[in-house]
């Protein structure tokens, strides 16, 4: 089956401009931004924003989910799978991937990251600009690696979290889901409860 050149974004917002720009480095040539808020006759780099999408787009067209926020781009994938669309993942060409990592479908890894070998990024994850993570970790659904963040071997990261910019989890650090850690904190010690974390070494908001 031929690979859909032409993909529908789910959002537009500041995190869809990059997917836009990902996209056309990995060959999609006609791309549609839905986004509810759309202004009529809003585009970027010459293609239409839009409120709403007909259900019947035809095969040649694939879906990506471009919202920042984890849990409106777990809903922006089941949008995409109760269309029939097939969900794209996409991987700047100035990205590097190791031997034996995985990357889900509806991921996004952008310009300059890296994703080390037996790595696995889970469905709908953002891997951004010039973010590391580095050999045998594991990125839980939905979570968003922020820019320039590094997440050190074998360290993992739960289901709907987020490593801010520039961010650090040391090696074998373990977090488990819906953690945020702040920009710049560093984690030291895993993390098992829920919530915001902040600073070096990454300590819990009340």
């Amino acid at each position: 089956m031929k690979q859909p050149d032409k993909l529908l974004i789910l959002g537009f917002g500041g995190h869809a401009r990059s997917v836009a720009d990902v996209a056309l480095a990995c060959g999609y040539r006609q791309l549609i931004f839905v986004d509810q808020n759309a202004r009529k006759g809003e585009s970027f780099a010459g293609f239409p924003v839009v409120k709403s999408i007909a259900d019947n787009l035809p095969a040649d067209w694939a879906g990506f989910p471009a919202s920042g926020d984890g849990r409106k781009r777990q809903s922006q994938c089941e949008e995409i799978w109760s269309l029939g669309l097939a969900l794209a993942t996409l991987i700047s060409p100035a990205a590097t991937t190791g031997p034996d990592c995985t990357v889900c479908e509806g991921s996004f890894v952008g310009h300059h990251a890296h994703v080390g070998p037996a790595t696995r990024i889970g469905v709908g994850c953002i891997v951004n600009t010039a973010a590391v993570v580095e050999h045998e970790c594991t990125v839980g659904d939905y979570s968003h690696i922020s820019v320039n963040s590094t997440m050190a071997g074998r360290s993992s990261l739960g289901r709907l979290c987020m490593l801010g910019a520039g961010a650090i989890l040391i090696d074998g650090i373990s977090v488990g889901d819906e953690v945020t850690i702040g920009a710049g904190g560093v984690v030291h010690r895993s993390i098992s409860l829920p919530g915001t974390y902040v600073g070096v070494p990454a300590v819990r908001l009340p």
